[in-house]
């Protein structure tokens, strides 16, 4: 019981528990600012020369400026756990690449700037964990593709989105009128030529639409449009008003552009582009009655056509009208024909049948249809009966017979079966661009001038073959008018279209505008006559070669031998020695005496003759005495 009075007199020496200190926050990076004494903290680093997003963050910042520097891509672990940011700058650097969920941990992040930097695609995974974005800024980028579901994190809660000055040619238009809080749309300076019907109708905050200086040759009416007053400008208007701006576009002044004159605008700076009489002519200053339209007109169709069963067929039909019309095919048996397995319809008006029946045999009808009206026209089919089975050509050298496919045929000829190909396989050639003296491997290409369009760079021509969807690119002068392709396959049909490259005068950017396409078909390569392949040929000269090498070989031995045996054994080379004689004759000078033989001389040339006394005397051996 003792101890408890002590326990009770020890207990307020006990040192009383400290409260929780606040975290330490991370250094301010280098070259940056941070605000870190009261919140919101956040971290500044404009120009401050960076090549990377700073790894020292602090992670509880709520904004954070990284404009104006050299930063070139954007990964996971970069903003990785800054759950509190509430605004981003990444504006005006060298980015190219953003990596699949950079941001998904951003989800209370109410602005994004991404302007000014070299983004060419965005993706679907990109812009993940954005659910609370409200201002997303990607102009001043070269993007050329937004991916159908880049925005579907975002979709509800985006008021601001600016996609100008990109290279868009085309839009996800059905995610964009899903954004039903968007108040500002900024679609200027990109390379959009048509906006489908009701693109916008969704949008019912809609506040401004930018579509200036685009590729738009006419805006379609929408329902957002007619249930608001449009104004031209910002100034003075209602709080419901929508500012529509689509100056710099080469506007087609016809009736599809009525409803657009007929709104009250203030000045702008629209003009009309076309039709030649209205070219160039401001177009609040164009009275409604000068938009009109030409109803259509069908001004060429096949003739009756009879083809085999089995056997493909091309139906054509042209038509012109303004706008130009669309032309529908109507079968015999009163059903719309379009694109099936069997069955292929051009935009120029072709119909190809791939496979004909029986049963496709009839009455065709070609529908072509404008904003003004439509025409029609009758196509008659006839499908007989399949040809005979024929046999397969042989490799003999027989004279090829009238029709054959490898008969040779003169360079016209052969030009005027192949544009005829061409014609019944696809669509037909274009008026422009004309392709003569193809063969097996080669074509020659011809277009027009196109003087009506200012500034051209270049000419660039697209083709490719049947057998590969690779598209091959040659750039052509812009003086030429001509180009020869000499790097074809035999035997393969191709499309080729020819593009104008220049410099558009409203943006100052470069552009292309089509001079027309074709098709064409090589001539397929000529079968050799019985000609021998190439490893026999390349084995018989080996074999005659090494025949020829040991002939030669053995010529040369037996010429050999023979001159040894010959020269009786000794080589041909060295003279025989003298045989041995029997006396010896010497020069003598009055003495008599035995002379030792001198050794025997070499023949020498002939001389001039010296008569000499010469005593001549048996030779005997030294040993035998001599008389007196």
């Amino acid at each position: 019981m003792a101890v408890l009075p002590l326990l009770l007199c020890l207990l307020p020496l006990a040192p009383a528990s400290s409260p929780a200190q606040p975290a330490t926050p991370s250094p301010c990076p280098r070259r940056c600012r941070c605000q870190t004494q009261s919140l919101p903290l956040s971290v500044l680093c404009p120009g401050a020369g960076l090549l990377f997003v700073p790894p020292s963050l602090d992670r509880r910042a709520a904004e954070l400026r990284l404009a104006d520097n050299f930063i070139a891509a954007v990964r996971r672990r970069d903003l990785a756990n800054m759950t509190g940011l509430l605004h981003l700058s990444l504006s005006r650097n060298t980015i190219r690449h953003v990596a699949a969920g950079a941001f998904a941990d951003l989800r209370a992040l109410r602005a994004l700037h991404l302007d000014g930097n070299r983004l060419t695609s965005l993706g679907e995974g990109q812009l993940r964990g954005l659910v609370n974005l409200r201002h997303l800024i990607l102009s001043n980028n070269q993007l050329a593709a937004l991916a159908a579901g880049a925005l579907d994190d975002c979709a509800e809660t985006l008021e601001d989105l600016d996609l100008s000055y990109n290279n868009l040619e085309q839009l996800p238009w059905e995610a964009l009128g899903r954004l039903g809080n968007v108040n500002t749309l900024g679609l200027d300076h990109n390379l959009l030529a048509s906006v489908p019907a009701g693109a916008f109708s969704r949008l019912h905050k809609l506040a401004r639409l930018d579509m200036t200086s685009n590729r738009l040759t006419t805006i379609p009416p929408d329902p957002l449009f007619s249930r608001l007053p449009l104004l031209a400008r910002p100034r003075g208007s209602p709080a419901s008003a929508l500012v529509l701006a689509f100056g710099g576009n080469p506007l087609h002044c016809n009736c599809e552009l009525v409803w657009l004159r007929r709104l009250a605008r203030e000045d702008d700076l629209e003009a009309c582009a076309s039709p030649p009489a209205l070219g160039g002519r401001y177009f609040w200053a164009v009275g409604e009655e000068e938009f009109v339209c030409e109803p259509p007109v069908v001004t060429h169709r096949s003739p009756p056509l009879a083809v085999p069963a089995g056997r493909p067929a091309a139906l054509r039909c042209r038509a012109v009208g303004d706008p130009e019309p669309r032309v529908r095919w109507v079968s015999p048996q009163g059903r719309l024909v379009g694109n099936s397995s069997r069955a292929r319809a051009f935009p120029n008006g072709t119909l190809e049948l791939l496979v004909t029946e029986p049963g496709d045999g009839g009455i065709f009808t070609c529908i072509a249809a404008n904003a003004a009206g439509e025409a029609t026209a009758a196509v008659e089919l006839t499908v007989g009966p399949p040809p005979p089975p024929q046999l397969a050509n042989s490799t003999s050298c027989d004279p090829p017979r009238d029709g054959d496919p490898d008969a040779l045929t003169p360079p016209s000829a052969a030009s005027a079966s192949a544009s005829a190909k061409a014609a019944d396989t696809g669509p037909p050639t274009d008026r422009g661009v004309q392709v003569t003296e193809h063969g097996a491997t080669a074509a020659l290409v011809q277009w027009p001038d196109q003087r009506p369009i200012p500034g051209i760079r270049m000419y660039q021509i697209q083709y490719n073959s049947s057998a590969d969807d690779i598209l091959v690119y040659r750039m052509i002068p812009a003086d030429s008018r001509s180009f020869l392709l000499s790097d074809l396959a035999s035997g393969r049909t191709y499309d080729l279209c020819v593009l104008a490259v220049f410099e558009d005068g409203a943006t100052g950017l470069t552009a292309t505008r089509p001079v027309g396409c074709a098709r064409f078909s090589t001539e397929p390569a000529l079968r050799p006559c019985g000609a021998p392949h190439a490893p026999f040929l390349g084995g018989t000269m080996i074999i005659a070669l090494g025949g020829v090498i040991v002939a030669s070989v053995l010529v040369f031995i037996f010429v050999l031998l023979m001159r040894y045996k010959v020269h009786g054994g000794q080589p041909p080379g060295k003279a025989k020695a003298p045989a041995p004689v029997s006396s010896v004759c010497s020069q003598t000078n009055g003495t008599l005496g035995p002379t030792p033989a001198p050794p025997a001389p070499e023949p020498a040339a002939p001389r001039a003759h010296t008569v000499v006394q010469l005593d001549c005397e048996p030779w005997r051996p030294s040993h035998e005495p001599t008389g007196p």
